[in-house]
């Protein structure tokens, strides 16, 4: 049902070579690119992920309860995502684990630019 999420970034250059290094992880490149805008995918027309300067010229900040949440095959690759993505930068907002009823492993980040993401997986 979704075709791509879009978030904000500051910088391009910055965000490109988090993104590219993070989402080498679960085989996932650039599908297309320009001077304010990148997405990554798998295969073109699956989903995808992308960062954008704003059109309107005016600062990209976080938005507060917006948090894209990236589909995985398991806690090993979460916990992988995790650390490699505080490598790069991010700050932690929930430790890999079991979250909810126990049925889902979670991961939380923040990029760079203070966007929250997650990566889930359902329980193996």
């Amino acid at each position: 049902m979704i075709g791509y999420i879009t978030i904000g970034t500051n910088d391009i250059e910055k965000s490109g070579k988090y993104y590219d290094e993070l989402f080498s992880i679960i085989g996932a490149g650039r599908i297309m690119a320009d001077d304010h805008i990148i997405l990554w995918g798998k295969t073109p027309g699956d989903a995808m992920f992308s960062v954008v300067t704003p059109h309107d010229g005016e600062t990209a900040t976080a938005g507060n309860g917006t948090m894209p949440a990236i589909v995985v095959d398991g806690l090993a690759t979460i916990k992988k995502l995790h650390a490699k993505a505080l490598s790069l930068g991010a700050t932690d907002e929930g430790e890999p684990g079991v979250r909810g009823d126990g049925q889902f492993y979670f991961g939380y980040v923040r990029d760079p630019d203070g966007n929250k993401m997650a990566f889930y997986s359902m329980q193996e």
